[in-house]
């Protein structure tokens, strides 16, 4: 016995000198386990996936409440895609989550189960702000699998979370103060994409950018934190979302697909805020509205998923910005065209008009700004700050 003990200690030393991590597995674990005949591998999974919504209890997460290991996502849209197997996963990871767990055993014991279910967790759930990837250990038998172990990387003590959390409550009870659960679903999706357009910069590198604390705490995030919040909003307003992971313009990005009136769309936050440069170099910040409410058309002339979650042919056409608000032109009419320019220019805002074709655009550009004849509707105007958009076939007119 003696000398069997010097050699697990012998093993030991070497595999913490081959900076092999076995905190999923203590000294005394593993010695019932060797001397049982079976061995273990630890492994650390660094991934930042999206975090989501399973903290202090909300309107979201409260009917989700741990311990109890059910089918507590139903409905959620990643959920519902997922196989038997990866739902059952799914949820022992998601309970262990909300409770804070140290480590569970899993019912599966196939590695690629375990992987689909979390980054199902991770598209479904924007405010799983206090985890960031996990830790999975193996055990086997001779050659058999016996036994998978999960075991969460958290990032901040059960008394911080709910620190955080509480602070995060109050931003978002302030952010929603303006909208209301029973409103129209246009509506609130409007509200949540102008809201994080115009009150969250982004800032490569900034704090906590992979989750919701850099947009309600800092207001500083990047597309990860974007998409988090956008969820975590959505949900809050009783509407459903999840997170689309891929690349945009060449690099690595985040977006939301979302549900508006039982119609699919795409939204990318990220690009909701933008700005204007004149001439002199001065700015006017805008929102970029052509990203709201998205056709899958539209989102791969940028966007390019990379996901395994299935996802919809978007094709609805209702909810779409220009569309819901009077601003797409489909046919020649100087005196509508001219109202909304006239009413953008008394209120001082910026507006964009979408053409349903490029000749149509062409024509009430050369009436309005090359003939100047936008000045029969805006009074005294001096001069005229403009964006021409041939992707999108649009003209903004900056006041």
């Amino acid at each position: 016995m003696e000398q069997r003990k010097k050699r697990w200690v012998l093993l030991l030393l070497a595999l913490l000198c081959s900076g092999v991590w076995m905190q999923a597995c203590t000294p005394e674990d593993a010695w019932e386990l060797f001397e049982a005949g079976v061995e273990f591998e630890s492994v650390h999974t660094g991934q930042k996936q999206k975090q989501q919504q399973a903290q202090e209890p909300t309107a979201d997460t409260k009917q989700i409440e741990p311990p109890t290991r059910s089918r507590i996502s139903t409905g959620k849209y990643a959920y519902e895609r997922l196989g038997e197997q990866e739902k059952t996963a799914y949820d022992e990871m998601l309970s262990a989550i909300l409770a804070q767990e140290e480590k569970i055993r899993l019912s599966t014991l196939d590695l690629d189960v375990m992987q689909r279910a979390y980054t199902g967790i991770c598209e479904d759930y924007g405010g799983l702000f206090w985890v960031e990837g996990y830790v999975y250990t193996r055990y086997t038998k001779g050659d058999e699998l016996v036994s998978l172990e999960f075991a969460p990387k958290y990032t901040m003590s059960e008394g911080e979370r709910r620190s955080i959390q509480g602070q995060i409550d109050s931003t978002v009870e302030e952010w929603l103060g303006g909208i209301s659960i029973s409103d129209p679903d246009y509506e609130k999706v409007k509200y949540v994409y102008e809201l994080l357009a115009m009150n969250t910069e982004y800032v490569p590198g900034a704090e906590n950018s992979q989750n919701i604390i850099s947009v309600f705490l800092t207001r500083q995030t990047v597309c990860q934190g974007y998409a988090c919040a956008v969820q975590y909003l959505l949900g809050q307003l009783g509407l459903d979302s999840v997170i689309v992971s891929g690349d945009a313009r060449g690099e690595a990005h985040a977006w939301n697909l979302i549900c508006i009136e039982g119609e699919y769309y795409y939204m990318d936050a990220t690009w909701g805020n933008t700005e204007y440069r004149n001439g002199q170099g001065e700015g006017t910040p805008f929102t970029d509205y052509n990203y709201m409410a998205m056709t899958t058309e539209e989102m791969q002339r940028e966007h390019t998923p990379n996901t395994d979650l299935e996802l919809p042919e978007c094709t609805a056409f209702d909810s779409n910005y220009f569309v819901k608000e009077g601003k797409y032109i489909t046919e020649w009419d100087p005196d509508r065209i001219g109202g909304l320019l006239a009413e953008a220019w008394a209120n001082g805002q910026a507006v964009t008009l979408r053409f349903s074709e490029e000749a149509l655009k062409e024509q009430a550009f050369q009436y309005f700004i090359t003939e100047g004849r936008i000045a029969d509707y805006c009074g005294e105007i001096k001069e005229i700050n403009y964006m021409n958009d041939d992707t999108w076939a649009e003209i903004s007119f900056l006041f």
